[in-house]
């Protein structure tokens, strides 16, 4: 397998994730097993070689793949192929990581104008209207 490549200034080193072969769980007949072609992907974010900020930005997901010792742990099972659950198991970890990366522009607090609060609340006093209306009358 070659390095993964993340972006075009970022790549992982393939001895820095560690894919181990294992059986897969479910339905699947006498194939599951038989075969093992489900997919643990252990990639040790702590003592890889991504820049600081980005390994700071994964450390601070709030993702259940990432055990607290800081390694994200990905299970592929989905195929019945070794090969495709391996390409589906990187795949996930290059998106973890780019999501990792996308930064968000703050939020600017804003306030309605004097004009949307009074028709927010014409828009009450009318829907409170329409359900007066459909109350039983008393004589």
């Amino acid at each position: 397998m070659h390095d993964l490549h993340i972006t075009d200034n970022i790549t992982i080193p393939r001895h820095e994730i560690e894919l181990v072969a294992i059986r897969s769980q479910g339905s699947g007949g006498q194939n599951v097993n038989k075969v093992s072609t489900g997919i643990h992907l252990r990639f040790d974010i702590t003592s890889s070689s991504l820049p600081q900020e980005l390994k700071a930005r994964l450390l601070k997901l709030q993702d259940n793949r990432i055990n607290k010792d800081g390694v994200i742990i990905i299970k592929s099972q989905q195929t019945r192929s070794q090969e495709q659950n391996r390409l589906q198991a990187l795949q996930n970890l290059k998106v973890l990581i780019i999501g990792a990366m996308e930064t968000h522009k703050p939020r600017q607090k804003t306030r309605p104008s004097k004009s949307a609060r009074a028709k927010r609340v014409d828009n009450k006093k009318n829907r409170g209207k329409t359900k007066e209306l459909r109350k039983k009358v008393t004589d």
